[in-house]
Formats: structure tokens, C-alpha cells, sequence
């Protein structure tokens, strides 16, 4: 009885060390502390830990705060593709991130933001619905697929999977509660509507942005290259309703650019970049293999360019 008193007491005393708060000239304990709480800096974490002393609450959060760019400096990335000259130029600007345009490039993320120059008031948005009327994007296959993903996330719990207002949080109801209809106070707008069909891209891109009445912005949430992507879906879905065609051989929606044609140009033009990578390649490859130590190489060499060239 009196060991396991001793034992008790022990552990206690052990437990009470180990986890004891720091003050003073005494630096604490705690077993494996960085194990829970990180003793560096998180850049937008704010995970203050009090039995650590690098400063106040205050300073620490001043620390972890974000900050604004350093000055002359760009965003890598979205930027350059916003700014190309023309449709094809930003799709070949986007396809270079990947690192597949060449034998000798690199992948790059697109991590960076575009600059957008109009405020959050009711003129800004009218002066961005009358001058961004085009889509800097191509319509795509691949960018209907990612826009439908994006929207589904973000957009069709409100908007409805149709895109008419009819989202989860306006049509379930719940009669075990007295719930009558859906928990959302104001009806999302329903993009069925000629006054839909009629907006210009920037109508939507400037509520992505900044939100309009209940709905919050969604800038945080989705790239440059998304937000077009999913004003590309929400508009495959409006020619839907009115049995038109809107995909990447055919729009008769809008003015939108189909990117068909874009897309076979730029696969054009990067096979015979890689056709001449390759035969420059190939040919360098011919005139190293064929020499040799018995000193017939550059025979051999001339023989064997004259039946390759030939074959050509």
C-alpha cells in the first residue's frame, strides 16, 4: 500500500514537472512541446502559444499578418496571362505553366493574382459591366469540366444546379421542424432570366469579386483562371435553357470564343517545336554514334546520312 503511495506520488510529481508553466528564471517544462505548438512563425497562422515568450499576443499576431507585396514587383504567373495580346497568347501563356511546351521547359505554379481595378461600389460595378465584355479564356472542354466542378463547390448550393436560383439551401425543407421552406433568407438570383442571358461577363466576374447583396465575394476562393471558367459553365448553361450550342467547336450563345481552333494552332505549333528539337537532337546523336576506333567512322557517317536523308 505504501509503494503504490510512493508511486503515485512520483508520477504526480513527474507529470507536474513535466508540464509546468514557465516564470521567473525558470524556463517551464513541457515533454516535447513542438510536438503541439510550433515555436517559429506562420505566415497567415495566427497560433499563439502563452508558455512560449517571443513577445505579446499582440506582437505575435503583428508578426503572422500578411503583407503587401514588395514595391515594382508582379505576381508570377496569372498576371502574365491576363496581360497577353490576344486570346491564343493567353493560352499559350497558361499551357507554359505546365511545362510541356518544349523538351527544355519547366513547370511553373500560376500562383499569382491579377490586378483589379474597380471598387466595391454600386458605379464601380456598372462601369465593370459596361467595359468586361469578353472572356480572356477560350471555351474549352476541359475548362466546361473544371467550371461545372467549381461551380457545383461554390455556386450550386445557392444557384441551383441548373443555375435557376434553386440551390439546396433554397429548396429543402424540413416538416419534423415546422420548416416550410429553405433556410435561405433572400431568393438566389436564378441566371434563366433574359436580364441573365443579357449581362455582360462582368456582371458576374464583379459579383465574384466582391459579392452582391447576401452572397459573399469568392476572390479568396477561386484563381483568375477559375472565375472564367466557371462565367464559361454558368453560360453553357443559360444556351442549355434556350437550346443553343455553347462548347469548344460551336457558341451560338454569345460572343464568347470557341477554343477549337485555338487549341489545334497551338498543338500545331508545338509538335513542329518538338520535330525540330528532335531533329536537331537526332542528327547531333548521327554524327557522334557512327564514329568508331577502327577509323572507318566517317564513312560509315556519310553512308548512313545519305540513306537517312533519303528515306526522308
Amino acid at each position: 500500500m505504501r509503494a503504490s503511495i510512493y508511486i503515485l506520488a512520483a508520477t504526480a510529481l513527474i507529470l507536474g514537472q513535466a508540464c509546468s508553466p514557465a516564470g521567473g528564471e525558470k524556463r517551464g517544462h513541457e515533454f516535447m512541446p513542438d510536438m503541439v505548438h510550433s515555436t517559429a512563425y506562420e505566415a497567415n497562422l495566427y497560433n499563439y502559444y502563452y508558455y512560449n515568450t517571443w513577445g505579446s499576443k499582440e506582437a505575435y499576431k503583428e508578426f503572422v499578418e500578411p503583407r503587401e507585396p514588395v514595391a515594382g514587383t508582379i505576381p508570377r504567373g496569372h498576371s502574365g496571362v491576363h496581360y497577353a495580346g490576344d486570346v491564343a497568347s493567353r493560352v499559350a501563356a497558361l499551357e507554359g505553366f505546365d511545362g510541356k511546351q518544349s523538351l527544355t521547359s519547366m513547370a511553373v505554379p500560376p500562383n499569382g493574382a491579377v490586378p483589379y481595378h474597380y471598387g466595391n461600389t454600386e458605379e464601380e460595378r456598372t462601369r465593370a459591366m459596361e467595359e468586361i465584355i469578353d472572356n480572356p479564356f477560350p471555351i474549352t472542354t476541359a475548362g466546361l469540366e473544371r467550371g461545372k466542378e467549381l461551380y457545383t463547390i461554390y455556386c450550386g448550393i445557392c444557384h441551383g444546379e441548373k443555375g435557376d436560383g434553386l440551390g439546396y439551401l433554397v429548396r429543402e425543407a424540413n416538416p419534423a421542424r415546422g420548416i416550410t421552406g429553405g433556410v435561405y433568407p433572400a431568393a438566389p438570383a436564378n441566371m434563366l432570366q433574359q436580364e441573365f442571358y443579357d449581362a455582360t461577363n462582368g456582371r458576374y466576374y464583379h459579383s465574384i469579386m466582391y459579392g452582391r447583396n447576401l452572397m459573399g465575394s469568392y476572390a479568396d476562393k477561386l484563381s483568375y483562371e477559375e472565375r472564367w471558367q466557371v462565367i464559361h459553365y454558368i453560360r453553357s448553361l443559360q444556351a442549355k435553357e434556350l437550346g443553343l450550342e455553347y462548347n469548344e467547336d460551336v457558341n451560338t450563345f454569345n460572343n464568347d470564343v470557341p477554343g477549337g481552333p485555338i487549341l489545334a494552332q497551338l498543338a500545331a505549333e508545338k509538335a513542329a517545336r518538338e520535330a525540330a528539337q528532335q531533329g536537331e537532337g537526332g542528327g547531333h546523336d548521327n554524327d557522334e554514334g557512327h564514329g568508331d576506333d577502327t577509323g572507318h567512322g566517317g564513312e560509315n557517317d556519310h553512308d548512313d546520312d545519305h540513306d537517312h536523308n533519303g528515306g526522308h
